[in-house]
């Protein structure tokens, strides 16, 4: 966490939150998870904010779990309790790492329209979704509104620096939809 710290980030949702990391008390299905993992107020979807560059109107959100609308309506918490605390704050560019979502049960789209209106300057990219999760989007039509798959698994992620996958992931975005955004 050398390049961000959403704890220590005056507009981020966990400012001042404390992690103990000796005691894990969060779950998901009975399964115990790290207590880096944020919760956001879903039984089954937790995040973590690995980088926000204010600058640049860009975030990056690392998720794990099952995303689910169907019973938990994820998407309303991750709207309302995330990317609504951030887009005051002129964020528009969403990155979100999918590699730790392990399923996704979709219901209607409406969060995922009021998210992409919000950001009509900008754009949400999902990195690195299993092949499966994302064909489950596809038949929800969550495709609208997110960009993924294709270019957009990026392998090394983890080893670039913040600000130079948020300029990968821009190019790569831009490209598809023919603009400059960052």
């Amino acid at each position: 966490m050398k390049h961000y710290n959403s704890n220590s980030d005056p507009h981020s949702p966990f400012y001042l939150k404390e992690y103990e990391t000796d005691y894990y008390t969060n779950t998901i299905y009975g399964y115990y998870i790290h207590p880096l993992w944020d919760f956001i107020g879903s039984e089954t979807l937790y995040i973590k904010i690995l980088y926000t560059n204010y600058q640049q109107g860009v975030v990056v959100i690392e998720l794990f779990g099952e995303w689910n609308d169907t019973l938990h309506n994820d998407i309303m918490y991750l709207k309302r309790e995330i990317v609504d605390r951030l887009l005051p704050y002129e964020i528009t560019k969403f990155i979100l790492i999918g590699e730790n979502i392990f399923n996704f049960h979709g219901s209607d789209d409406c969060y995922y329209e009021e998210w992409f209106d919000d950001v009509e300057d900008g754009w949400i990219a999902a990195l690195n979704f299993r092949d499966f999760v994302i064909e489950e989007m596809e038949h929800f039509n969550i495709d609208n509104y997110i960009n993924f798959g294709g270019s957009l698994n990026i392998e090394n992620w983890r080893t670039m620096p913040p600000l130079r996958l948020c300029q990968l992931v821009n190019e790569r975005i831009t490209y598809r939809l023919g603009s400059s955004h960052l």
